[in-house]
C-alpha cells in the first residue's frame, strides 16, 4: 500500500493499491448510517457492506454526467432526510469522477457538511476527480459550475476496479496522467514514452506507478492551494478548451478525451506564441496519439467554442485565461490572447 497525505480543509490520506472493502469496513466502524452512492450501471458490482452495527443505505444515480444534475441532487437530499441522516453519519461515493463529484457535493450540502469517502473506480477518478476536495454538479451552462470545496476523509484506490473498464474509459483517464507529466513530473512522460494502451493495461506495476505519481502531483498542488488561486489552476491544463468541447458534445465524449483535445489545442496555441518549441508541441501530440487519445476536433463552429470557453471558471469578466507551460514542469497563466491566435490554433487542431 502507498499512502499519500493531503493537507487541505482537513487532513486526509489517499490510500493506493488497497482492498477497498477492508478499508471501507474499518472506516465505517462507529457510524450509525452510511449512504453508498453509485451509478445505475454499477448495481451488480456493489456488494452488501457490513461494519458492526452500522446500517448501509444504497443510492444509485443516473450514469455519467446525467447524474450530476440539480434534480438528482434534490431527490438525494430528500432520500437522506427520509433515512434520518445526521452529521455523525457518512456518505461514500463509489464510481468514476461523476459519482465522486456528486457524492462529495451531496456531503457538502447536507446539514452544511458531512464526512464522505471517495472510492474511485476509473483511472480519471483515481488520479484526478476523487482527490482535492472539489465537488459539484453541472448546470445547463457548463460543467461543475455549482459546487463546493469539501474534502473527503479518505480516498481508497483499489486497482482491481480497473479490470472492469473498457479500453476507451481506461485510456480517457490517461489524459489526466499525461497532464500531470507536462505540468509537473517529467518521469511520467518518460514512463509513457513509446507506450500504448495495451502495454499499460498489461502491467499492473506500471499502472500503479502512474497512478501514484499523478496522485502525488495533485496532492502537492492541492495541499499548497486548496481554493484555486493560480497554483491550483495548473491542474486545469488543457481543460479550458476541453470543457468547451465537452459541453458542446453534450457529454458524448469522455472527459479525458476532451482534455486530450484541449492539450493539443493549447500546444498549438503555445507554439504559435513562441511559448514552447516545436519539439515540445510534437511531444504532446505523439504522447497522446500513442495512447490512442484524440488530438483533433472539428465538431463545433468557433463562435460556439469561444462562448463556451467564456463560461470557464478561470475566466474573469470577459477575459479568457489559459494555463500554459513554457517547458515541462514550468507553468504560467496566459491571459486574454488575441482571438486571431486562438482561431489559428483551432484551425490547426481541426485540420
Amino acid at each position: 500500500m502507498k499512502k499519500i497525505h493531503v493537507s487541505a480543509d482537513r487532513e486526509y490520506d489517499v490510500l493506493i493499491d488497497v482492498d477497498y472493502l477492508k478499508e471501507l469496513s474499518e472506516l465505517s466502524q462507529g457510524r450509525t448510517r452510511v449512504a453508498v452512492v453509485f451509478s445505475e450501471s454499477m448495481k451488480s458490482d456493489i456488494p452488501q457492506f457490513q461494519a458492526g452495527d452500522c446500517e448501509f443505505f444504497y443510492l444509485p444515480i443516473p450514469d455519467g454526467e446525467a447524474g450530476k444534475s440539480a434534480a438528482v441532487l434534490a431527490q438525494a437530499w430528500n432520500w437522506l432526510g427520509a433515512a434520518g441522516f445526521t452529521r455523525a453519519d457518512l456518505i461514500v461515493g463509489i464510481g468514476g469522477g461523476a459519482v465522486t463529484d456528486f457524492a462529495g457535493y451531496l456531503a457538502a450540502s447536507w446539514l452544511r457538511g458531512m464526512d464522505w469517502i471517495a472510492v474511485p473506480t476509473t483511472v480519471a477518478g483515481m488520479v484526478d476527480a476523487a482527490i482535492g476536495g472539489k465537488t459539484g454538479i453541472n448546470s445547463d451552462y457548463g460543467k461543475n459550475l455549482i459546487g463546493a470545496f469539501h474534502s473527503p476523509i479518505a480516498v481508497l484506490i483499489d486497482p482491481s476496479w480497473l479490470s472492469t473498464l473498457s479500453d476507451r474509459d481506461f485510456v480517457a483517464g490517461l489524459a489526466e496522467v499525461v497532464k500531470c507529466g507536462f505540468i509537473s513530473d517529467k518521469e511520467i512522460l518518460n514512463l509513457l514514452a513509446s507506450k500504448n494502451l495495451a502495454d499499460i493495461r498489461a502491467s499492473r506495476t506500471l499502472t500503479v506507478e502512474l497512478i501514484e505519481r499523478s496522485v502525488a502531483v495533485k496532492a502537492q498542488v492541492v495541499s499548497g492551494d486548496f481554493k484555486e488561486s493560480f497554483d491550483r489552476e495548473i491542474l486545469n491544463y488543457g481543460h479550458t478548451f476541453g470543457h468547451a468541447v465537452e459541453l458542446l458534445s453534450k457529454y458524448s465524449l469522455r472527459h479525458g478525451e476532451c482534455v486530450s483535445i484541449g492539450m493539443a489545442f493549447i500546444a498549438y496555441l503555445s507554439e504559435s506564441l513562441e511559448l514552447i518549441s516545436a519539439e515540445l508541441r510534437s511531444l504532446h501530440i505523439e504522447t497522446l496519439t500513442n495512447l490512442g487519445l484524440p488530438v483533433s476536433y472539428s465538431g463545433a463552429q468557433w463562435p460556439e467554442l469561444l462562448a463556451a470557453m467564456k463560461l470557464d471558471k478561470k475566466t474573469r469578466g470577459n477575459e479568457l485565461r489559459f494555463v500554459v507551460i513554457t517547458e515541462i514542469g514550468k507553468t504560467q497563466r496566459l491571459e486574454n490572447p488575441i482571438e486571431s491566435e486562438l482561431i489559428a490554433a483551432y484551425e490547426r487542431l481541426s485540420s
